[in-house]
């Protein structure tokens, strides 16, 4: 099993990771000298992907594979898991540790366009913050077996948080440039990572 790094964030393992090629027709930016915050990592993900080119390409399509992944709770949290155990679903909130953070456009290959970061939901961002809903199978004390994670064995987790369909569903919302690219393609629209 990989070592992981430690569960409460250093200067040293927020800073941001910048390593790796830059595709043509993406744009690198020099990141700041300092972050502005500090966070807790309240756990860590197990999941059996150890490279990026093996995890699922986003949310649905883990959530489609049935992979049960097995979120571990620090047990000072063992307390703030109460009532966990009564959600179908559950929002997870995590750290991409091992993506770079200093592209600003972005050439995803299987979209072919550059595009803005934050108008995609690719790991590669300032702040690697990843959301999924997962579907919670079982809860054995502060390990949550779930279906529908899409990051690397050892990612640190941040929150977790109820998913409630009534407020948190929307399903008129669209993405233009995916929808356009879904009717051109006849590909389902999706949220798709890079």
């Amino acid at each position: 099993m990989a070592q992981d790094r430690p569960l409460s964030p250093s200067a040293a393992n927020i800073r941001p990771n910048s390593s790796g090629d830059v595709r043509p027709g993406e744009i690198q930016v020099e990141l700041p000298e300092q972050t502005d915050a500090a966070l807790y990592f309240i756990g860590r993900i197990r999941t059996p992907w150890r490279e990026r080119k093996d995890c699922p390409k986003n949310a649905r399509e883990a959530r489609e594979s049935g992979v049960i992944s097995t979120i571990e709770v620090d047990p000072r949290w063992a307390q703030a898991l109460s009532g966990v155990e009564t959600c179908t679903h559950l929002i997870v909130l995590y750290w991409m540790d091992r993506s770079r953070r200093d592209l600003v456009i972005q050439k995803p290959a299987h979209y072919g366009v550059g595009r803005g970061t934050f108008a995609l939901r690719t790991p590669v961002r300032p702040n690697p913050i990843a959301l999924s809903v997962a579907q919670l199978v079982k809860v054995e004390g502060t390990k949550l077996s779930v279906i529908g994670l899409d990051c690397l064995d050892g990612t640190p987790l941040i929150d977790l948080k109820p998913y409630f369909a009534s407020t948190d569903s929307i399903p008129d919302a669209k993405v233009g440039w995916h929808a356009d690219k879904a009717k051109d393609s006849s590909t389902p629209e999706s949220e798709s990572g890079a």
